[in-house]
């Protein structure tokens, strides 16, 4: 079996089928294995069927034999159609082994003979549009409730073997004339609920038959054919049919008549027992007059024709209304016509129910007619009513009206003058589908408590609206509201539906206002997912999901953009971005505490000297990446720059310059060798940068001198020499570590990690101090320094 014959069940079945009394639902759910083979051009059943095949259709094939090995090992076989085949014969043994068999449609292929056997669970067989002379009857048909024959000759004794078989339905397809014209012949059908002729539709009524049943509950002819001269045979083969108490449904589908003959019908048809009399497709030939009607006392509870038309287009409009507008009965339903009007009944009517639906009636309709104060509901959708208010004079005398339907037409509220006059009664009013604006609702019946306005030109509930506190339900869905109304002036109101509107930011009091709110529909609208809706979408969040309808699926962001599609309840903004008065507190804060760590940072660690360093350290840094090692490398002039307290400058000029120049080393001072014009952090960083070394005369003096801390911080990050020896420490007096300042962290970590030269107090060692001296320049007095540099 193909990956294509393994569909879901679809219910697709022969046209005749649809005329059954068969629910197919009952006989398994969506999870039931069902394969379809219809239209394949089968000569025999597939052999890859699966035995836990439950539905087959093999309907519209070329079957024209179906073998016992075919179809015995679908043993779970529940549906079988076989429709539109060739079959010619069959035995109904074949199915001996398919115990679960219930529906079979053999209809429309061209058997001739059947062959009898029990089929224990068959509930509901078609053999109708076949080759049968006569009926094929069984008596092991006695199990079945639906049985559809079709014959071109029915005789009194060819049902027989079913007379004691309780039916729920007999389908009979009568095709062609079977009696003869004077002849009546009797047919007994004694135990069907439902009996259903369909006659050939080319052919004028002409059937003579006296048939009696004893259980026939309802009863339908499709295709009728009157005219003046047969009407009565009609009547005559009603006769018996309507003489039992328990008919109550009579339908006659596709009727084709006069209407004197149609009139002649409903004289017929009022004294007897019948309580629903129903018309699909009626056609009126010949011209329509007045014809005497007698409103005898009658059981018919209700007179439903639908999709009535006449040949005739001029005729007396009154002989047609008048007939329908005097019935005493309870219900009349007349819909997809052509009337333009109904008259007001002469007398104090029996109707309790109307639905002119489809029609082309107007405003005029029932105006001021007071004969209708029984009358409940009232149906008047897809017509030509234009005018809400000639809509509630109409109904003011109708003093028991509590359902109002004008839906679909083009209604509209015009006038501004004077309040709308509406029946008092009123409890359920349908006005959706038509023109109307937010005017409605200062013209609406003071107790209704139904309402439906979907599908109309509406963009708000006005807030001066007092007269709906008895509105329990409104449907407002597919208007231009922008805003869910509150239920200040709807106080009573408990399901709105408002889905597909222009509603992008929600009130977020909706739900506090509306505390009765059992069932709410807001979906398909263009949210704008902004801080405004966070509140909405906190508040329906809370509410039980059985009151927002549709709630998450059908509640999405239109706006914005970056959040087109985003499902509401996954919209998420955080309260700090919302809340303007938390927002300029947090910044307050923040600042606060910004300015005091600044504050204390610049007090308590200097932080305006650290900021200068990194500004200067960092264009150095900038430079030497952009210049070349070799060219920093050939501007350096001195072999070392000596950064020391001018309180030190005694010993560095009696001492320790006369020491150094005497072995040849060029020194670099800042007295003598900083440029004029530049800054001092640019000199010292220029002495540095030139200079292979760099000497630090240190003692107490040198720590409480911010400029030696600079020379120090650049020499020691001289970026052409990184990672070389380049710094000589000299400590002239010893420093203890808590003197030293907590900037001074660079200094500290030099004298913690690096070895310095300690200047002896003995004279005895002040040798060994200096050959220490020129041993850490011993590498570098070689090279070539130009004499010029010294004379700065």
């Amino acid at each position: 079996m193909t990956a294509e014959d393994k569909k879901p069940i679809v219910r697709n079945f022969p046209v005749g089928v649809t005329t059954l009394l068969v629910t197919i639902s009952q006989f398994s759910a969506e999870s039931v294995f069902s394969v379809d083979c219809s239209g394949k051009r089968l000569t025999r059943l597939p052999e890859d069927l699966s035995p836990q095949t439950k539905v087959l259709n093999v309907s519209h094939n070329n079957i024209s034999d179906l073998q016992f090995s075919a179809i015995s090992f679908l043993s779970e076989l529940e549906i079988l159609i076989l429709s539109h085949n060739g079959i010619q014969q069959l035995d109904l043994s074949v199915f001996r082994f398919n115990q679960d068999l219930e529906y079979l449609d053999l209809s429309h292929n061209q058997l001739w003979k059947i062959s009898c056997h029990p089929v224990v669970s068959l509930k509901h067989l078609d053999l109708s549009y076949n080759d049968f002379g006569a009926p094929p009857i069984c008596k092991e048909f006695g199990s079945l409730r639906q049985l559809t024959l079709s014959a071109t000759k029915l005789g009194q004794l060819d049902l027989l073997p079913i007379a004691d078989v309780h039916l729920s339905s007999l389908l009979v397809y009568v095709e062609g004339y079977y009696a003869k014209r004077n002849e009546t012949e009797s047919l007994q059908i004694l135990n069907t609920k439902k009996l259903h002729f369909i006659f050939h539709p080319d052919s004028l009524f002409s059937i003579r038959m006296n048939i009696s049943v004893n259980t026939l509950e309802v009863l339908e002819l499709t295709n009728i054919k009157l005219n003046d001269e047969n009407c009565h045979v009609l009547m005559n083969f009603l006769s018996e049919l309507t003489r039992g108490p328990h008919l109550l449904n009579l339908t006659l589908n596709h009727l084709e008549t006069t209407w004197k003959c149609l009139v002649i019908l409903f004289q017929f048809l009022w004294p007897k027992p019948v309580e629903y009399l129903n018309i699909y497709s009626l056609i009126i030939i010949k011209t329509i007059k007045e014809e005497y009607f007698k409103y005898s006392k009658t059981t018919l509870k209700a007179l439903t024709i639908e999709h009535f038309r006449y040949r005739e287009f001029l005729f007396s409009q009154n002989a047609l209304y008048f007939v329908f507008s005097e019935m005493n009965i309870m219900m009349l339903t007349i819909t997809d016509t052509t009337f333009i009007h109904m008259l007001c009944p002469q007398k104090p009517s029996t109707f309790k129910f109307l639905n002119f639906t489809q029609n082309v009636f107007t405003d005029s309709i029932f105006e001021n007619c007071s004969t209708l104060s029984r009358l409940e509901t009232l149906i008047l959708q897809k017509n030509g009513l234009k005018d809400l208010f000639k809509i509630g004079l109409m109904t003011q005398h109708m003093l028991s009206l509590e359902v109002l339907d004008v839906s679909h037409n083009t209604l509209e509220l015009n006038r501004h003058e004077g309040n709308c006059a509406w029946a008092e009664s009123i409890v359920v009013l349908d006005l959706s589908s038509n023109m109307l604006t937010d005017s409605v609702f200062r013209c609406l019946p003071p107790k209704v408590t139904v309402l439906d306005l979907h599908n109309n030109r509406i963009k708000s509930i006005p807030k001066d609206v007092t007269s709906l506190e008895a509105l329990e339900e409104l449907n407002v869905a597919f208007n231009s509201f922008t805003d869910l109304p509150g239920c200040g002036t709807l106080g009573s109101l408990s399901v709105l539906l408002i889905a597909h509107n222009a509603i992008s930011q929600p009130s977020e009091k909706f739900f506090s206002t509306c505390q009765r709110m059992r069932s709410m529909k807001a979906g398909n609208n263009p949210f704008q997912c902004s801080c405004e809706l966070r509140d909405f979408i906190k508040n329906i969040s809370h509410v039980p999901s059985d009151v927002v309808e549709d709630w998450p699926e059908a509640y999405n962001c239109a706006y914005p953009e970056s959040y087109k599609d985003t499902a509401l309840k996954d919209f998420h903004v955080s309260e700090l971005a919302c809340n303007t008065t938390l927002l300029i507190g947090t910044v307050g804060i923040i600042m606060l505490v910004l300015t005091a760590t600044v504050t204390f940072m610049c007090i308590c660690l200097d932080l305006p000297w650290y900021l200068r360093m990194v500004c200067q350290w960092t264009q150095t840094r900038y430079r030497a990446r952009n210049i070349p090692l070799e060219e920093l490398q050939r501007n350096v002039q001195f072999h070392a720059f000596i950064s020391y307290s001018e309180h030190d400058s005694a010993w560095v000029k009696n001492e320790l310059l006369p020491n150094l120049e005497r072995e040849g080393i060029r020194i670099c001072l800042h007295e003598r060798n900083f440029v004029a014009g530049k800054s001092i952090v640019e000199n010292i960083i220029n002495c540095t940068e030139q200079s292979y070394k760099s000497i630090f005369v240190l003692s107490p003096n040198f720590v409480q001198s911010e400029w030696c801390h600079y020379e120090l911080y650049f020499a020691h990050h001289k970026l052409f020499h990184e990672g070389a020896d380049n710094l000589i420490l000299i400590l002239l007096e010893s420093i203890p570590q808590n003197t030293i300042p907590s900037k001074y962290h660079k200094l500290k970590a030099l004298m913690a990690k690096r070895t310095y030269l300690e200047w002896p107090k003995e004279k005895s060692k002040h040798g060994l101090f200096w050959a220490n001296i020129r041993a850490a320049f011993n590498t570098k007095l070689a090279l070539q320094i130009p004499d010029e540099t010294q004379g700065h």
